[in-house]
């Protein structure tokens, strides 16, 4: 999301008016209590806002709620940690780390993308209004059929399975969940307002008749083992800086490259859902043109959404205290929609590469070539990256980063993860492109080119 500039300062009266009029609709419609909402651009908080039905007392961005499943994200954040120090290996089974869990060999990776297969609720009563004391084992939260869908199969979202990994957490940690996300994250990004437990200021949590102006307290339960899954309690202050760190990522918690691989959709959306998906423990959405990632969370008595869309350089938070009734997934993408028309982002002005990275062998590459008879233009960019692009009709567009060696590797596309590759004639003059396999020239099927299966001698010809 950048660094802020004198372009990204407070937003323009008529934005911020159209802001507090989203989230004053949000609370009178959906009917609650309170409604708290917070939008993020270029790294810094521009704005936040507050509707409440308490005469002389309104919420802010300080006020804490609690978040439901955005808590996910956090647990999620410290399993990847654990991959990056080289510790477990997202492949690795379960089993290798927790032993005894029952859940065979599924992976890592799967239970942070829900593919594992497990069931999506603990056996009754229900957690989510029950204490935690009722479900002292792995054994009461798993239940004797975890496994409901053939492991990593699809999509199927699972409370227990970020249990599990909160238990994967203190095992290869040696410290408690909640002891780990306070030094390794709510420390080093100042999250002072992030808890397990509410504290002062934090709202209550109320479920609201539906069909009556009325309300009733919710329980606000101690999750016991179910805390990775769900526990958190934050403030919009808070998850605006947790956001940023999402979208930039921060070397003393995560690397930038590690936080864009959770965004990445892990399985296919679920049946009936076109526009989600989720990664590695974020949630994905679609919505007119823009891609967001972030997290939903609902607890009795609170809902909560985060959203960040890093094209746009913003986020948006919304918060509120009620079961049900305010869409705050709706409302945050509105938030972050309304910033994104009202005011859209001002790119940076364009500047030539540094003299330092002029490679005069890479610009001799640039220009067109030829997979068989399809033009692709190959561009040059920072740090001896490169890119394909196809000159006329769809085409295979991709990005490749630098390797060590001198290849690249695809990033995005078709090609991901692919190699792309100079190959040269012994003379030391460049032969043409392999990119797995496939082979770009730079004329079309031309004599004496290395073109797989051979060109026919008598040459390009008419009817």
């Amino acid at each position: 999301m950048g660094g802020m500039s004198p372009l990204s300062a407070a937003l323009l009266p008529g934005t911020e008016r159209a802001l507090l009029h989203r989230i004053a609709v949000a609370q009178a419609e959906g009917r609650a209590p309170s409604l708290v909402g917070g939008v993020v651009r270029e790294g810094e908080p521009v704005w936040v806002g507050a509707r409440t039905c308490v005469d002389g007392h309104a919420a802010d961005g300080l006020t804490q709620y609690r978040i439901g499943s955005i808590t996910k994200v956090f647990t999620a954040v410290l399993v990847m940690r654990l991959r990056d120090e080289g510790l477990i290996g997202l492949d690795d089974p379960l089993e290798k780390h927790l032993p005894g869990t029952g859940v065979g060999e599924v992976t890592i990776a799967q239970l942070l993308g829900h593919s594992a297969g497990l069931a999506a609720e603990t056996p009754a009563p229900w957690w989510e209004r029950t204490p935690g004391t009722d479900r002292p084992e792995l054994a009461d939260v798993l239940g004797e059929r975890p496994l409901v869908h053939p492991t990593g199969r699809l999509h199927h979202y699972s409370n227990p399975g970020y249990t599990l990994l909160g238990s994967l957490i203190e095992a290869v940690r040696g410290v408690s969940w909640a002891q780990a996300l306070r030094t390794e994250i709510l420390e080093p990004l100042g999250l002072d307002r992030t808890t397990t437990e509410p504290v002062a200021p934090a709202a209550g949590g109320w479920a609201v008749h539906p069909w009556a102006d009325v309300m009733l307290p919710e329980p606000a339960q101690d999750l016991g083992l179910m805390t990775a899954a769900g526990q958190l309690w934050s403030t919009v202050a808070d998850l605006q800086r947790f956001a940023v760190f999402l979208a930039e990522g921060d070397d003393r918690v995560l690397r930038h490259s590690s936080v864009e691989e959770m965004r990445v959709p892990s399985v296919p959306p679920a049946a009936g859902d076109p526009a989600g998906g989720y990664g590695l423990g974020l949630q994905l959405l679609r919505k007119d043109g823009r891609t967001f990632f972030g997290h939903t969370g609902s607890l009795p008595g609170f809902v909560a959404c985060l959203w960040v869309s890093a094209e746009d350089g913003l986020a948006a938070v919304c918060l509120a205290n009620a079961t049900s009734g305010p869409l705050v997934g709706a409302v945050a993408a509105d938030l972050l929609q309304i910033v994104a028309e009202a005011e859209p982002r001002i790119p940076e002005p364009w500047k030539p590469l540094p003299a330092a990275e002029v490679d005069q062998e890479l610009l001799a590459l640039t220009g067109p070539w030829y997979w068989g008879t399809y033009p692709y233009g190959l561009r040059i960019g920072a740090d001896r990256s490169v890119s394909l692009e196809p000159l006329k009709g769809a085409g295979r567009r991709a990005s490749f980063r630098a390797l060590p060696d001198g290849g690249w590797i695809g990033l995005d596309g078709y090609y991901q993860g692919e190699t792309l590759r100079v190959v040269r004639r012994p003379d030391g003059s460049v032969s043409h492109l392999d990119l797995g396999s496939f082979v770009f020239t730079r004329e079309p099927y031309e004599q004496g080119d290395a073109v797989p299966g051979g060109v026919d001698q008598a040459g390009w010809r008419g009817l």
